[in-house]
C-alpha cells in the first residue's frame, strides 16, 4: 500500500519513517522545503517530493497513485488540506490539529465514501481514544479529565519550556478561551486559569492549567464533568500572564516610529529561537488520564492512565514526535487492515468505542516504547 504523508516536519518525519520501516508501506512525502526532504536522502522505501500542499497542482502531485493519506501539514492549513484530500477519494488519517471543526467534513467524506480520522495523535487522540473505551466500559461516567504536556527533559531559566510546534501555535492556546464541561453544560473561562500543582512520578511537581483541548469532546453528553489542562514545570504560566499583561499576545498593529507591527507575530518571532530545541536537547511527554464513574454492579471506581515518554536516543526522535507521530501510524495500520471500516469523519473516540480497534492501537504504541500505566482504585467495597 502507498501512503501520501503530507507535511515532513518533526511529526511528519516520524510518521514516514515508521511507517516505511520494515518495508510495510511504500511512501511518498510532500513537503515545501526542500531541506526537510533532503534529511531523507538514502531512506529506503520513501520517495520524496518538494510541493505547495496549499495548491491544487501540489497536493494533486503529493497523493498521484497513494491509497491513503496522512496530514501532518501545518494547522493553519490543515481544515482545508483534508477536505481537498476528500475530494480526492483518499482515506486520511489526519494529526494537523486544525482550529475548524472537522465534522462539518463527515458529510462530504461519506458521499465519497471516504475514511477520515482526526486528531489521531497524542492529545487529542490517546486521551479520546481512552474516553470513548470508558463509554463503553462504565455504566456512569462521572468525571473525564486529561493533564498533558510536552516539557524539555532539562530545565533552563528562564522559560524551561521548548516548543515541538511553532511558537505560533503554542501562544494561540494562551489567547484562546478554554472550554470545558461541568455540570454537563459548556463553560468557557479565560485560558491559564484554574492552575493547581500536580506530582506525577518521574517528574516532579508540575502546574496544571486550563487550555482548550478538549475539542470533538465537547460533544459527548454522557459525562457531566470534563476537562483539560496543559502541563508546564511550577512558574511558567506566571511568565506568560506577563506577556499577556503587558500586550505581547495581542492581535492588534501597534505603530512604531519604524512602522506597524503586530505584537503577537513579534513575540512569536522572538520565541522562536528562545523555545526551539536545539542538537543534543532532550524532551519528554508527561500525560494523566483519570476517569471517575461506577461499573456495572454499580461499584465506583477511578481508573487512571499514566504516560511517561522519553526521547529516544537510539532513532533521535523526539517524545513528542514518538508519541503523536506512533498514535497516528497505528491509525493509518488500522484502517489499512480494514479493521476500522466507517466512512465520514471520526474522532478517536469513536474509535475508542470498539475494543479492537483500540487494543489495536495501544498494541501498537506499547511495541513503540510508548507504554501507559495503568491503574484502578476501587472506592466501595
Amino acid at each position: 500500500m502507498k501512503v501520501a504523508v503530507l507535511g515532513g516536519g518533526l511529526v511528519g518525519s516520524a510518521i514516514a519513517r515508521d511507517l516505511a520501516s520494515k518495508g510495510e508501506f511504500r511512501v511518498r512525502l510532500s513537503d515545501i522545503s526542500r531541506e526537510i526532504l533532503d534529511t531523507f536522502e538514502g531512506d529506503e522505501g520513501i520517495e520524496t517530493v518538494q510541493a505547495d500542499l496549499s495548491g491544487d497542482e501540489g497536493l494533486a502531485s503529493a497523493l498521484e497513485g497513494a491509497d491513503m493519506a496522512v496530514g501532518a501539514a501545518p494547522g493553519f492549513m490543515g481544515f482545508e488540506t483534508v477536505r481537498r484530500v476528500i475530494e480526492a477519494g483518499k482515506d486520511i488519517v489526519d494529526i494537523s490539529f486544525f482550529p475548524e471543526d472537522a465534522l462539518l467534513l463527515d458529510r462530504l467524506a461519506r458521499e465519497r465514501g471516504v475514511r477520515c480520522l482526526v486528531d489521531f495523535g497524542i492529545a487529542p487522540g490517546c486521551s479520546n481514544l481512552v474516553c470513548g473505551r470508558c463509554l463503553e466500559t462504565f455504566a456512569k461516567i462521572d468525571e473525564f479529565t486529561c493533564m498533558v504536556g510536552g516539557l524539555p527533559e532539562e530545565r533552563r531559566l528562564p522559560w524551561e519550556y521548548q516548543a515541538p510546534f511553532s511558537p505560533s501555535d503554542v501562544l494561540e492556546e494562551y489567547t484562546r478561551p478554554a472550554r470545558f464541561v461541568r455540570g454537563g453544560e459548556v463553560v468557557t473561562l479565560p485560558p491559564l486559569t484554574e492552575r493547581e500543582l500536580v506530582y506525577l512520578p518521574g517528574v516532579g511537581t508540575l502546574e496544571a492549567f486550563l487550555t482548550d483541548g478538549l475539542r470533538t469532546l465537547l460533544r459527548v453528553k454522557q459525562i457531566p464533568l470534563m476537562v483539560e489542562k496543559t502541563l508546564r514545570y511550577p512558574g511558567y504560566v506566571d511568565r506568560v500572564n506577563l506577556l499577556l499583561d503587558t500586550g505581547f499576545l495581542g492581535t492588534e498593529p501597534v505603530r512604531l516610529s519604524s512602522g506597524e507591527v503586530v505584537p503577537l507575530e513579534l513575540a512569536s518571532r522572538l520565541l522562536f529561537s528562545a523555545w526551539k530545541q536545539k542538537p543534543g536537547d532532550r524532551d519528554l511527554t508527561v500525560m494523566r488520564i483519570e476517569v471517575s464513574g461506577t461499573v456495572t454492579g454499580g461499584e465506583k471506581v477511578t481508573r487512571t492512565w499514566d504516560l511517561l515518554d522519553r526521547y529516544d536516543p537510539g532513532s533521535m526522535t523526539t517524545s513528542m514526535a514518538r508519541t503523536t507521530g506512533y498514535t497516528c501510524t497505528a491509525g493509518v495500520r488500522m484502517m489499512a487492515k480494514g479493521m476500522w471500516t466507517e466512512t465520514g469523519v471520526h474522532p478517536p473516540e469513536d474509535v475508542g468505542r470498539d475494543e479492537d480497534c483500540y487494543g489495536f492501537v495501544m498494541d501498537q504504541l506499547e511495541n513503540r516504547g510508548v507504554r501507559f500505566m495503568f491503574r484502578e482504585l476501587h472506592l466501595t467495597g
